[in-house]
């Protein structure tokens, strides 16, 4: 079990985010974001959003029971963390951006006269998914190797760009989500309508731990060298 003093009001998103595993679903369940806005206190996030700070901090408590089950990435070295980057999440939202996007379009043709079916869905995920892969592109083509190759004096302006791209993504997945309904079902929703919702959460959190690593491990750590005098 952990140290139920490690949670404070004052411990940022990030912070919890990148030590201990599960926080990040208790934070995405709430509709937290801890990664464009990561840099938030526990408290300030909490006040924002009406929440009981007291009662969220023993909702991690009980979730959050251990570290992360890769380790502490902002212990890792960095090339450990751009291949985990580019093989996990890369390569995840490749892989099932083009199965939500078919699955919505799926529920949106055969349901568009019901009031709950998510209108727009699939046009919203197929913009997303361009942004998406221009965004991943860019790091594969230009930040990551020049990370790799030592290279940070020149990574600062293209840290800048993507962490603002970053913020669109931010965006582009609160319209998600208030188009997918909160990712709530209606009754009777037939089999392929659940799915989707359920893939849309997930992808939600895989594109939110995405960002958390290169907003609160990656860039620093760039940028702590990369920063012009």
């Amino acid at each position: 079990m952990c140290d139920p003093t490690l949670f404070r009001p004052d411990s940022t998103l990030a912070e919890l985010a990148t030590q201990w595993a599960g926080a990040s679903r208790v934070f995405q369940r709430h509709e937290l974001d801890y990664c464009c806005q990561g840099k938030r206190t526990l408290a300030e996030a909490c006040r924002d959003r009406r929440l009981p700070v007291e009662e969220l901090l023993d909702e991690l408590r009980r979730e959050t029971t251990t570290p992360p089950p890769d380790g502490n990435w902002s212990e890792r070295p960095p090339a450990q963390l751009i291949v985990h980057i580019v093989d996990h999440y890369h390569a995840g939202h490749r892989t099932e951006l083009p199965r939500l996007l078919a699955m919505a379009e799926k529920v949106e043709r055969v349901h568009g006269g019901k009031p709950d079916c998510p209108a727009g869905l699939a046009e919203h995920l197929h913009t997303m998914a361009d942004a998406l892969e221009r965004h991943m592109q860019k790091e594969e083509r230009i930040l990551f190797p020049m990370l790799l190759a030592g290279a940070e004096l020149s990574a600062w302006a293209p840290i800048q760009c993507l962490t603002a791209e970053h913020d669109e993504h931010g965006r582009d997945l609160a319209r998600m989500r208030v188009l997918a309904h909160g990712f709530q079902a209606p009754p009777g929703a037939c089999g392929t309508w659940r799915a989707l919702y359920l893939g849309l959460s997930e992808f939600e959190r895989s594109v939110m731990e995405h960002i958390h690593l290169e907003n609160h491990v990656l860039f620093p750590r760039a940028l702590r060298v990369a920063e012009p005098s």
